[in-house]
């Protein structure tokens, strides 16, 4: 192969420019974006001819020049934070956004967010209003506390409130629940910030309620029990429920606070997988105050909710930090949305995508994967196609260890890498997130939606049938 015969075909910047002219590109983007975008493809076009060892591979990738000019300023002009199609079976991927959110709730944010709102005008009486307020009402109704506000994240919650009510106090915690979630989030470290005192109590697998009575004294602010969400303790084990610390708080006159993580307000059970405790369960049991998240298995936006005893939530409205920390009209939109949602629960599975996810069977993700493998027009010699059993996971520090039955699509390719086609796949348009396991990707098909298999499927045959080239 004539290598110098090809490099001497690869056009130069003011042809291809007097091309993009025709081609309506310079309408479509500022000149220095097409001169810049027309170098990067050249510069890449010498790179390919360099190691290219076939004519006819050659002669193709200088026929796409335009083609590829075009693609590439698409890219350069497309919106950083994108949708993306998550084959990877975790339900609430942190990386990827966690929770989704349905159409119904979308196209009602949309509604609201492209005009004014009255997020903090009250229209009864024409004054001013209070971004709470719509959802407080839900939030009460559904879990049985006596009020309820909501903050940018859990970890904020947990931070206002021992900002509200400990500052300067002690916080009594079980040593076996002094947890790290993501992002080095740290409880002793947020009491730290939040100007309370750590009293550690317990050991790291046992911790009983004479553990906390001994410490209990003038200096206590309060009983924080941090339910561990995201690991799980086996073995020669001892925890304090909820219900034993609350009656030893109202004892002493010290708050019990709960952080869940999750936010589970629904009985897991009911979808197969191992209970959790409900918000609601915390209420009823007596805790003052609880928090847990908006985006995880509450399926909603993120958020930290708070609810419990009226008189404590009050000091949180008024703390300097709630301003710091409060929620935007996208938030307050939505959360309103979710929590509506709550009051018919035999419906969640209709409306919240997490619980739909939840809810597919076994036989309903196999046929899924079938069609998936079935829109795959991928030749035997340029890779092996396989619809399997596979294991999904519920994610965002939700249940650890549990496994959900599933099914997926796996493609181990002939003439290109795992690492290659991973990356193709997640660098395409739309993305697609898959998993890499046993040398071959694998795309579950539980977090995958209807819509998004033939996205996926043409994502996959695009790449294929690009190895000709």
């Amino acid at each position: 192969m004539d290598k110098g015969k090809y490099f001497r075909r690869i056009p130069k910047v003011d042809i291809l420019l007097e091309e993009a002219k025709k081609e309506g590109l310079l309408t479509k983007y500022d000149r220095d974006l097409v001169v810049a975008g027309i170098r990067q493809v050249t510069d890449e076009l010498r790179s390919f001819l360099g190691r290219c060892e076939q004519e006819q591979a050659a002669e193709r990738r200088l026929d796409t020049v335009m083609e590829l000019l075009k693609e590439r300023l698409e890219e350069q002009d497309r919106c950083r934070v994108q949708r993306v199609i998550n084959g990877t079976g975790t339900l609430l991927h942190t990386n990827l956004g966690r929770s989704p959110i349905g159409e119904k709730h979308a196209e009602y944010l949309r509604h609201v967010v492209t005009g004014y709102s009255n997020l903090e005008y009250d229209l009864d009486t024409g004054g001013r209003g209070e971004r709470y307020s719509h959802f407080e009402d839900l939030v009460c109704q559904i879990t049985g506390g006596e009020a309820a506000v909501a903050v940018n994240n859990n970890a904020a919650a947990v931070l206002l409130i021992l900002s509200a009510l400990v500052k300067g106090k002690e916080a009594i915690v079980s040593r076996g629940e002094l947890v790290e979630i993501g992002g080095k989030f740290r409880i002793p470290e947020v009491m730290e910030q939040s100007g309370g005192i750590l009293r550690e109590v317990g050991t790291t697998n046992k911790t009983r309620l004479e553990d906390y009575r001994a410490v209990i004294g003038e200096n206590t602010g309060a009983i924080l029990k941090v339910h561990t969400s995201n690991y799980r303790i086996t073995g020669f084990t001892e925890s304090v429920g909820i219900e034993e610390l609350a009656g030893l708080g109202a004892k002493f006159g010290v708050p019990v606070i709960e952080d869940l993580g999750s936010g589970v307000m629904v009985d897991l059970r009911a979808y197969g997988l191992s209970h959790e405790p409900m918000v609601q369960e915390s209420i009823r049991r007596g805790a003052d105050i609880v928090c847990f998240s908006g985006d995880k298995l509450l399926g909603g936006p993120q958020a930290g909710i708070i609810t419990g005893k009226k008189e404590y939530i009050d000091k949180m409205k008024r703390h300097p930090l709630m301003r710091a920390m409060r929620i935007d009209k996208f938030t307050v939109t939505v959360l309103e949305q979710i929590f509506r949602e709550y009051r018919t629960p035999s419906r969640l599975d209709q409306n919240l995508p997490v619980f739909a996810m939840l809810s597919q069977s076994v036989e309903q993700l196999k046929e899924k994967a079938v069609r998936l493998a079935d829109s795959l027009h991928i030749h035997e010699k340029d890779a092996v196609v396989q619809v399997e059993p596979c294991a999904s996971q519920v994610g965002g520090g939700a249940l650890p260890g549990e496994v959900i039955e599933s099914f997926g699509v796996t493609v181990q390719g002939k003439t290109i890498t795992c690492e290659e086609l991973e990356e193709r796949l997640r660098k395409g348009n739309p993305p697609v997130i898959c998993r890499v396991e046993k040398d071959r990707i694998w795309l579950d098909m539980r977090t995958i939606q209807e819509e998004e298999i033939p996205q996926a499927a043409e994502r996959m045959n695009k790449i294929f049938g690009d190895t000709h080239l």
